[in-house]
């Protein structure tokens, strides 16, 4: 199996944006196959062992039906072969994913019969899902499409493959909590005590990649101690992590309109982590617009 150079797998919640995920692979120079049952896949690598080194890319989700949960254990056995493999799952909010079903109409998978269009049964489904596709998420590098235009999800599915694939991957990521906490973060860090710029007049229209909101934080003794911290804190558990075959970690920094704090403290750690690790940047509000 040795000779397949790359195995993607997507899963996720249904109408998170898997397809469009694999449509982004597809682009990259994936072959790609959308809703494999799990029972199928080492008999597809098999097959695809005759194909010269090709980058596969497949999506699974809760329409495999029961054979799901063997899914962990079969990509556990994958890595034992060398095959490397990066296992992307996307994810949204309730609030996010029953809108996007009732403005589809489509069916989610798990309802039962005579429940569609039911926005209370279709939030006991959406929970049944989550239930079952919850040790897969703790597995994988998740994407929270909540917030995200279609043309956004494709831009940071396209950065995290062309991460080296024997490095970790750190993704530093800004976002609002007015707007919601992030899905997608292993680490949060709540940034909202720090001196605001948002009460600076001359500031206000500004974000935290503009130079002077930098000067303004740079001078604040509280923002350049958070930033030691979590540094700090990053750094330390940053070998463990990698040894642990993480490909990739979410480090997010939040603050009340994500704008200015998290956006700038994103760009000083992408900066500072930049040198020794293969890091993104993202900033949830900001890329929004």
């Amino acid at each position: 199996m040795s000779s397949i150079k790359e195995l993607v797998v997507i899963t996720g919640m249904s109408g998170s944006g898997k397809s469009i995920a694999l449509h982004a692979l597809e682009d990259a120079g994936y072959y790609c196959v959308d809703n494999l049952p799990p029972e199928l896949l080492e008999p597809l690598l098999a097959l695809e062992t005759d194909r010269n080194d090709r980058k596969l890319a497949i999506a699974m989700d809760v329409r495999s039906g029961q054979s799901l949960p063997q899914l962990p254990l079969l990509l556990h056995g994958l890595t034992d072969k060398g095959i490397h493999l990066r296992l992307l799952f996307l994810d949204a909010n309730d609030q996010t994913l029953v809108r996007r079903f009732s403005e589809t109409r489509r069916r989610h998978p798990l309802s039962l019969a005579g429940e569609a269009g039911d926005p209370q049964t279709l939030l006991q489904a959406i929970a049944r899902e989550r239930d079952v596709l919850a040790d897969l998420r703790d597995r994988s590098h998740v994407i929270d499409s909540s917030f995200l235009r279609a043309a956004q999800l494709i831009a940071y599915v396209k950065e995290l493959i062309a991460a080296p694939s024997a490095l970790l991957t750190l993704v530093f990521e800004s976002f609002a909590f007015k707007r919601g906490i992030t899905l997608d973060a292993d680490y949060v860090f709540d940034v909202r005590m720090l001196p605001n710029p948002h009460y600076e007049p001359a500031l206000r229209a500004l974000t935290g990649r503009d130079q002077p909101v930098i000067d303004f934080l740079d001078a604040q003794p509280e923002a350049q101690r958070m930033l030691h911290d979590i540094a700090a804190f990053v750094r330390q558990w940053l070998p463990a992590m990698a040894r642990d075959h993480r490909s990739y970690v979410t480090v997010a920094i939040g603050c009340t309109g994500g704008q200015h704090r998290s956006v700038y403290l994103v760009e000083k750690l992408a900066a500072l982590f930049g040198p020794d690790w293969f890091s993104l940047r993202r900033h949830r509000e900001l890329d929004h617009h």
